[in-house]
């Protein structure tokens, strides 16, 4: 039956009926005989899972076996036939003493009641290696056994078997028999270290694991012959067993909570591995185990000795003074034994120092500064010492106070140079002080005397040469202006180290730091004085800056200083820095010259003129420049100022009658009539002046008519002016010469072609639309010469024009064409155009 697939994770199988039983690769074997009736014989098969509590059924049915009927009638009672030609498998046992050759089975067919049958046999131990081990009777089928045979070497043999006639028929199929190799104990266990070394610290408690040893036996697996027991045969030193070793898995433990470093360092146990499960007749081993005892730090240490007395000389430093030694048990050069120093009283000052000497975990105390005699002629110490590794109390131990020692220390006298009081001594001075200002005074003490008699003081060559001292009194100069913003300076203090010399020549040193301190030596100055405010009165931010560091330097303080300005301006204030100037009402466009004062946190005062250009403008780079305001105050030109006015313009009046006598004298090319200025030009009413713009690019060239037709060159532009008249000429003048429209009409003949009424379109338009053209480029440029998009725009050809033509003058509607639209205008332009046109 199939269990798995019903239930795999089955643990308990059992069946209804007592008579089957159900084996876990799901055999049916009947427990008793059983006689089957017509009927089917029916029972179940239980299934559980007692972990996840699930239970399966399988129901069986038995159904009796239809029996084929033989010619035997007779024959009631079923009978079992044994076949010899397939045998048990044969078992040999291992090292057997014999006799030999020992028979280990016998193989026989069934045909030989028919047959004469011969037996052979091949394979390992026949005629394979090892050869020769067995052999097979040619008539009987007896096998032999030749010689003992080693189990570990060769556990079982297969040999083939072959029953033939003597003819060479095999009226048996060859038989694969197994011979198997029955062990001996004929092996030891064996361990699988020949040392084994373990440690734990001392004072572990009981059952602390410290290593485990394993033995090997290499006889049959899961017999009793590799059955091993482990016990432990003997401890070295002989002293209380420690240990205690597991007879199962060679786990090795802590006996008792009793093992000291200090007493057994160490311990050598003889194991033993024994198999048969340990029986006295079992073979056994024997092994070596070695158990190190780690050290812990349950030993204070202690000072040999504790008193102690050294001496040294005043004013000796760092110099070793004493030497001191403890003892600890523990193991040495281990955390646990070395020692550490410390100074627990009587170093209040940090004279003296005391550390430790690695190799021979001594304590070695040394003076680090100066003592000094007259201040004390001894000094007691109290020394403590513990470990590098915390204590750890050892079980039924009592706690330990730390041991102490005193060392005195005698300080002998000697003769001590001067000694300055205090040694260092700082000294601020004041920025920019006069040279040779007093500034202080430094002087020493001899030690002996408790006075400053015979002593002289000087300071030694290559320092900053700020100060000087005087030789008897230790009186301190200035020899130079300290001025923190020039050179070595600038890092406001310097270090001087002044010598002080007694009559026995004994020196002593002292420094001295000068310290400069800032001072108010500099004037707040308005960094930007010269402004342009527009039209829309934006307020000025006026900025100061001061050189000094504070409390010298901000917050500022502004105020303008003239009377009738503060009138018309107002300061109002941004930071501690900058305020804000503006106008406190309407005052007239010019320029304003306003005094202003600034001072500082210290009260230093800087004067500073601020200049306002107040111009009509709408950005600063429109006034640029302009005519100056008064702004409230008087204005007068100079004598050479105006002389130089008057020369000036006499020469502009020469030059302009220079110019216009020579346009006088020119020949006019072309006359225009009346009509034709009329069919052209509309003339407009003047209303009012216009202004008068002089350019100095902007000069007349040449008078070509009597009533002011002319052209005027700007630089190498052509420009026009076109003037209602009688004998007026239109002219283009580039270069030296001129052109007129009469001579574009004209072409290149020099006979002039006079029109009785007005020139042709295609004349206008040939003579205008080059020039016209030059004129809107220049026109698309700003003061920069870049392209400006304020002014004329191209615009591509978007298709045909109107059908009511061009509103201008110059219409292309037909070439002769005059001006009679302007007869059927509307009233309210008749008006304009009879103005505008002289009939």
């Amino acid at each position: 039956v199939d269990l798995k697939e019903c239930l795999q994770s089955a643990d308990v199988i059992s069946s209804s009926d007592r008579n089957f039983k159900i084996l876990e690769d799901g055999s049916v074997y009947t427990t008793s005989a059983v006689s089957l009736s017509a009927e089917k014989k029916n029972f179940s098969i239980l299934l559980k899972d007692i972990q996840e509590h699930v239970q399966k059924k399988i129901h069986v049915s038995l159904v009796e076996e239809q029996k084929k009927k033989t010619r035997h009638i007779r024959d009631t009672v079923l009978k079992r036939t044994k076949r010899r030609w397939g045998p048990i498998p044969s078992v040999m046992i291992e090292n057997s003493l014999g006799p030999f050759p020992l028979q280990i089975q016998q193989v026989q067919s069934d045909t030989a009641q028919n047959y004469t049958i011969y037996y052979s046999a091949s394979g390992p131990g026949i005629d394979q290696d090892p050869k020769g081990l067995f052999y097979i009777e040619r008539e009987t089928g007896n096998i032999f056994a030749t010689r003992a045979v080693d189990r570990e070497q060769y556990p079982s043999f297969q040999i083939i078997c072959f029953a033939t006639t003597p003819d060479g028929y095999s009226p048996e199929v060859p038989l694969v028999h197994t011979i198997r190799i029955e062990d001996d104990n004929d092996n030891a266990p064996y361990f699988t270290q020949d040392l084994f070394e373990f440690s734990v610290p001392e004072n572990s408690k009981s059952g602390v694991v410290v290593g485990r040893v394993t033995a090997e036996d290499r006889d049959e697996p899961y017999t009793l012959h590799t059955t091993l027991k482990y016990r432990i045969v003997s401890q070295t030193p002989p002293v209380t067993p420690a240990f205690s070793l597991h007879s199962d898995t060679g786990v090795i433990a802590v006996l008792l909570p009793q093992l000291d470093r200090e007493l057994v360092s160490s311990y050598t146990l003889l194991v033993e591995a024994r198999d048969m499960a340990g029986q006295p007749f079992g073979l056994c081993t024997t092994g070596t185990v070695v158990i190190r005892i780690e050290d812990t730090n349950d030993n204070a240490p202690s000072f040999k000795q504790t008193q102690y007395e050294t001496r040294v000389e005043e004013n000796r430093v760092n110099v070793e003074i004493l030497r001191v030694s403890v003892v600890d048990l523990d193991e040495p050069g281990s955390p646990g034994s070395g020692a550490v120093y410390e100074i627990i009283r009587g170093n209040d000052d940090r004279s003296f120092e005391i550390t430790t000497d690695k190799n021979t975990n001594e304590g070695i105390l040394c003076v680090v500064k100066g003592l000094d005699y007259e201040s004390a002629k001894q000094r007691i110490l109290v020394i403590a010492v513990n470990n590098e590794a915390p204590y750890m109390l050892a079980p039924h131990s009592q706690q330990v106070s730390q041991s102490t020692s005193s060392v005195t220390v005698h300080v002998l006298d000697v003769d001590e140079g001067p000694v300055f009081k205090p040694c260092h001594l700082r000294i601020d001075v004041k920025e920019c002080e006069d040279v040779g200002t007093a500034i202080g005074r430094y002087v020493a003490e001899d030690p002996e005397t408790g006075n400053s008699e015979g002593i002289c003081y000087r300071i030694p060559p290559n320092q900053c040469n700020w100060i000087s001292i005087d030789e008897k009194s230790g009186e301190v100069r200035t020899i130079k202006v300290l001025d923190r913003d020039v050179g070595e300076m600038r890092q406001g203090q310097c270090n001087i180290t002044v010598l002080a010399i007694d009559r026995n020549g004994k020196t002593g040193t002292g420094t001295i730091q000068v310290v400069i301190q800032p001072g108010n030596k500099n004037y707040p100055r308005i960094t930007k004085t010269n402004y342009i405010m527009c039209r829309d009165r934006k307020p000025i931010c006026l900025t100061a800056q001061d050189s000094d560091e504070s409390p010298y330097s901000t917050p500022f303080v502004y105020r303008i200083t003239d009377r009738s300005l503060a009138s018309s301006w107002k300061i109002t204030r941004h930071n501690d820095n900058s305020v804000y100037l503006s106008p406190k009402g309407d005052i007239p466009f010019g320029i304003y010259d306003i005094p202003v004062s600034v001072t500082d946190n210290g009260g230093k005062v800087g004067e500073n003129y601020v200049t306002v250009n107040y111009c009509d403008c709408v950005t600063p780079t429109e006034c640029s420049s302009g005519p100056r305001g008064l702004g409230g105050a008087n204005v007068t030109l100079g004598i050479w100022a105006i002389l130089a006015m008057i020369l000036g313009s006499l020469l502009l009046l020469l030059i302009l009658i220079t110019i216009c006598g020579c346009c006088g004298s020119g020949v006019m090319n072309k006359h225009v009539t009346d009509d034709c200025a009329n069919h052209n030009l509309i003339i407009s009413n003047t209303e009012a002046p216009g202004e008068e713009v002089m350019d100095h690019n902007i000069i007349p060239l040449q008078n070509t008519c009597d009533q002011g037709g002319y052209g005027i060159k700007t630089g190498d532009q052509q420009t026009f002016e076109m003037v209602k008249g009688r004998g007026h000429t239109l002219e283009s003048v580039k270069g030296g010469g001129h052109q007129t429209l009469g001579s574009v009409k004209e072409g290149g003949g020099g006979q002039a072609m006079m029109d009785t009424c007005r020139y042709s379109y295609s004349e206008w338009h040939n003579f205008t639309h080059p020039r016209l053209g030059e004129k809107v480029h220049l026109c698309r440029q700003d003061e920069e010469q870049k392209h400006s998009e304020d002014y004329l725009l191209s615009y591509n050809y978007e298709g045909k024009g109107s059908l009511a033509g061009s509103v201008g003058c110059c219409s292309d509607q037909h070439e002769e064409e005059a001006l009679d639209f302007l007869d059927q205008l509307e009233p309210k332009f008749r008006t304009l155009a009879e103005t505008c046109v002289k009939r």
